[in-house]
């Protein structure tokens, strides 16, 4: 499955739940996607917690979740590119 196969889902609850949280996000439905990312329990989840935090425009906090994930900040990277790079990368696992 590539990124655009992964928009046009249904539903993607067969999925890891950081992709569960990514496909949430992309739909609008931040309080699931923090739910399921935070559920997770993993580095990925906290990279995809970092990303929500950003999302939503709260930099300090984002911060300590890219920090937890072992990420860098995104710098210069618009949420969409963000989003689709991560999606892609977690597709790949």
């Amino acid at each position: 499955m590539n990124v655009e196969d992964f928009k046009k889902l249904d539903d993607a609850g067969a999925l890891a739940l950081e992709l569960q949280a990514l496909w949430w996000a992309e739909r609008g439905d931040w309080d699931r996607a923090h739910t399921l990312c935070q559920e997770a329990g993993t580095r990925e989840g906290d990279w995809v917690h970092g990303y929500l935090h950003r999302a939503e425009g709260d930099a300090g906090n984002a911060r300590y979740w890219y920090a937890r994930a072992g990420r860098r900040w995104p710098e210069g990277v618009a949420l969409k590119a963000e989003w689709a790079a991560i999606v892609a990368e977690l597709l790949a696992r």
